[in-house]
């Protein structure tokens, strides 16, 4: 342990802590720009400086860890002086288009002006004209806005391992781009959109489509329907007040009618579906040995195009089933529509996901069109329909719970747990365990998959035959669980696992890309809290269980992984280039 001062106050911190987070342990704030808790600290702003008794060096307190007796002081004229001239400089590189930019009101620089109270910039403003990159159509690049942090970049690289974003040029000439100078679209980007959770301005925020979205619900031709993923109802109160991780379902049932939507679905019930179909599929390859082990999970967009770019040698181990909005999206235009009367061509279906690939996902190969035209019309991010509820005056604070529509959206606890990193695998472990027992596995919470560890091994005894379980989340720690496979199989020996689940963001879906900003550790743990405890309160807790999942094989379906669910409810992979020419 280190024992020292800050600002006359006594901390002791374990050793190597930085002064930055010895400050915070005692309630003070030493502003930052370039720092994020995810990050390794660059100290590239220069905005944390702090002083040391006796000494006329300025130290940046987010990289510098403290040192016994150290006597520190993190405010005083000169800091506060350095801290102005450093954010005014800053500012004299930035667009004053506050009012027009994503992250209006929620912007760290933004922040810092107010809180420093600077109403001019004494030096002479020079902007660079650099051109906007939305190719994806998932996340938009404003390369003007780029304050140089280094945030996306690292992320980009050190934490997802895709390497789409690098800096380019030196001096004042820096500036952000995809990597090699070409448009994002033609780079390895997955989409996974952590750049723009992770950028502090509005350099890299989501492509925005609520104007379409506004188009489809004022268009009285249209039939909207909406569903809602497991992961948005612990994040959407983010951005009204609400406390972290407070599960609120049934305001949200509740905000998309008023906002015209005229049947609201639920993502969860999809996720039920895809685990019948899922664990379907692994107790035919694990028990009557059709086709390939390991069985890895394919419900993330952004892994699905990673494995398709980097790993294609893997495309016959991965689940074939749709993710849970896919398949929600498909029977909307068809079991729904057929059901309720309703010309499939009239229904538009709008999706609020937590994620930005999801944007993507839904035109990523003719199956997503499966339903005779594209299965879902639109994607929202959290953040993108928080903002449609301020717009059209909803008080979402003091709405009243309401429920789904039952037809599409009754699910159990398992299809909840699915925006958790280790949920899906819990919640397919449940069911395959019935499929193949008849009984149900009553130590229902498989503990050893859940939490923040990179990568989460372990195995489940069914019939005598040990099953080996990996889940990895966050695309950098997927190359341990990948190398580990393709070794196995090169040299015939035994596999490291049977069952893999990957989620390409750190968390799993509750710090997806298209989450409010702010996302820390301690967040990602509140928001999944949120999902556990609604499924530890299900009466039903098993996919296989869901009375309308049950409903729709038997008027529909027929059966999991029978014609038709494969024709409707699956999907086909390639290889795709790191680099499009």
């Amino acid at each position: 342990m280190v024992k020292a001062k800050i600002n006359n106050i006594l901390v002791e911190v374990e050793e190597n802590t930085t002064i930055l987070d010895a400050a915070k342990k005692i309630n003070i704030n030493i502003p930052t720009l370039c720092k994020h808790p995810d990050l390794h600290a660059t100290a590239s702003c220069g905005i944390c400086i702090v002083k040391v008794k006796n000494s006329n060096k300025m130290l940046r307190s987010c990289c510098t860890p403290l040192e016994n007796n150290m006597e520190i002081i993190t405010h005083d004229d000169e800091l506060q002086s350095v801290r102005r001239t450093v954010i005014e400089l800053i500012l004299s590189n930035h667009p004053n288009d506050c009012l027009q930019c994503a992250r209006n009101n929620n912007c760290e620089l933004q922040r810092l002006a107010a809180d420093f109270g600077i109403r001019e910039v004494p030096f002479k403003q020079f902007l660079r004209t650099i051109p906007e990159d939305s190719s994806t159509k998932t996340i938009s690049i404003v390369p003007e806005k780029c304050i140089l942090c280094g945030r996306c970049v690292q992320v980009c690289q050190d934490i997802q391992d895709v390497w789409a974003l690098s800096f380019l040029e030196r001096g004042h000439k820096t500036r952000i781009s995809g990597a090699g100078d070409i448009n994002l679209s033609e780079s390895p980007c997955v989409r996974c959109g952590q750049c723009s959770a992770h950028c502090p301005t509005g350099a890299i925020a989501e492509y925005d489509q609520t104007k379409k979205a506004w188009d489809m619900l004022y268009n009285q031709q249209k039939y909207c329907v909406a569903q809602i993923a497991p992961a948005v109802r612990v994040a959407i109160g983010e951005a009204f007040g609400f406390k972290d991780g407070v599960n609120l379902t049934g305001k949200l049932y509740a905000a998309l009618r008023r906002l015209g939507f005229k049947a609201v679905f639920d993502t969860s019930f999809g996720a039920d579906l895809t685990i019948m179909e899922e664990a379907s599929e692994f107790v035919s390859r694990f028990v009557h040995k059709k086709g390939k082990l390991p069985l890895i999970t394919t419900c993330c967009p952004s892994w699905v195009d990673f494995m398709e770019k980097f790993y294609p040698d893997m495309i016959e181990h991965f689940s074939t089933a749709k993710s849970p909005h896919e398949m929600v999206g498909v029977l909307s235009k068809t079991y729904y529509a057929q059901k309720n009367n309703i010309n499939p061509e009239n229904v538009a279906m709008i999706s609020v996901m937590p994620c930005t690939s999801k944007k993507y996902e839904i035109t990523r190969s003719d199956e997503m069109f499966a339903s005779g035209s594209q299965d879902i019309d639109v994607v929202l991010t959290t953040r993108e329909l928080a903002r449609m509820i301020k717009q059209a005056g909803i008080v979402f604070e003091d709405l009243p719970d309401e429920e789904a529509d039952h037809i599409l959206g009754d699910y159990t606890g398992a299809g909840v747990i699915f925006g958790a990193t280790g949920g899906v695998m819990e919640a397919a472990l449940r069911t395959a365990y019935f499929l193949i027992t008849g009984e149900n596995y009553t130590n229902i919470a498989f503990k050893n998959v859940r939490g923040l560890k990179g990568v989460k091994e372990t195995e489940i005894e069914i019939s005598g035959n040990k099953i080996k379980i990996a889940v990895a989340h966050g695309l950098g720690n997927v190359e341990y669980v990948i190398k580990r496979i393709e070794k196995a199989l090169a040299e015939g020996s035994e596999l490291p696992y049977h069952f893999v689940e990957v989620m390409a963001c750190a968390g799993g879906c509750v710090g997806g890309g298209g989450q409010p900003y702010g996302v820390t550790d301690k967040l990602r743990i509140a928001r999944a809290n949120g999902l556990y405890n609604e499924d530890d309160v299900k009466k039903i807790r098993y996919s296989h269980e869901n009375p309308f999942v049950k409903k729709l094989y038997e008027e529909f379906l027929g059966k999991p992984l029978s014609e038709k669910s494969h024709s409707l409810l699956h999907t086909k992979y390639k290889p795709r280039a790191l680099y499009k020419k």
